[in-house]
């Protein structure tokens, strides 16, 4: 009952971006289509009423998602060791680290607000360890094992403009995040997951990707991306419960995801 309780009083900020044809998408992703299969009108029942129906395709990383431990390899394993040829496959996915397996997330959540007041950061800044453990202090924020981290950069406003959120440079997103130096920052807080409002949790372009895999293959934590975080800097809530589920996606290296913060 306490629970209950402590939900009923709490503000639920939704952390997810809309889906729509058109959104933004990562360049090595397949796009959001969307289709009404039945419209209203198309069939009707004797008394006259009817229903509607649609149909949506999209990449598993595509959207507000999160990113299994299986979605990037290096020298040809994943994360634990495991072989990749070996536990993979076209039609069926992965037989390891599968998204399926995450279980729903119910964790403390922390916003690290990178952009502040002044609007969206610049698609060339890095954020270094030493920037990101200044913005905790300056927030007051401590963040503790186990924790969920997100950063904001401010490019959750760019979200209705693919072309400016992707800001694609000869093929590749272009735009600001954690280097390595700032992502061994947070893995040394023993985290569970750090998630941007960005479409790539580092800055890009980076042809290795390190952040990626010293998250995901070297450290065993998740990433999450394509957060709407504006809400929460708003009223400057930098800590929350943070609660989310990804889609039961067998085989997949990862999920769509609708995260809430609850403070």
């Amino acid at each position: 009952m306490e629970l209950l309780n402590l939900a009923r009083d709490a503000r639920v900020y939704d952390l997810a971006q809309p889906y729509f044809v058109g959104m933004p998408h990562h360049p090595s992703h397949p796009p959001y289509l969307f289709s009404m299969t039945k419209k209203h009108g198309d069939m009707h029942s004797p008394a006259g009423h009817s229903s509607a129906a649609d149909a949506i395709a999209l990449g598993s990383h595509v959207g507000t998602h999160i990113d299994g431990f299986g979605h990037f390899s290096c020298g040809g394993l994943l994360h634990g060791g495991h072989v990749a040829a070996e536990v993979q496959s076209y039609g069926g996915g992965l037989t390891v680290h599968t998204a399926e397996h995450i279980a729903p997330i119910v964790r403390r959540g922390v916003l690290l607000d990178a952009a502040g007041p002044d609007g969206p950061l610049a698609e060339d800044v890095a954020l270094t360890g030493a920037r990101l453990a200044e913005i905790a202090a300056g927030q007051g924020t401590a963040i503790g094992a186990g924790d969920v981290v997100l950063i904001r950069t401010g490019w959750a406003q760019y979200w209705e403009d693919a072309t400016r959120y992707i800001n694609a440079v000869s093929g590749a997103p272009s735009g600001p995040g954690p280097d390595l130096d700032g992502a061994r920052w947070l893995s040394g807080h023993g985290i569970f997951a750090a998630g941007s409002d960005t479409v790539a949790f580092e800055r890009v372009p980076a042809h290795d990707m390190p952040v990626h895999i010293h998250l995901l293959y070297e450290s065993g934590i998740h990433i999450i991306e394509a957060l709407d975080l504006e809400a929460l800097a708003r009223d400057r809530v930098y800590e929350f419960l943070f609660v989310a589920a990804p889609l039961k996606l067998r085989g997949g290296t990862g999920a769509p995801l609708r995260p809430l913060a609850l403070a």
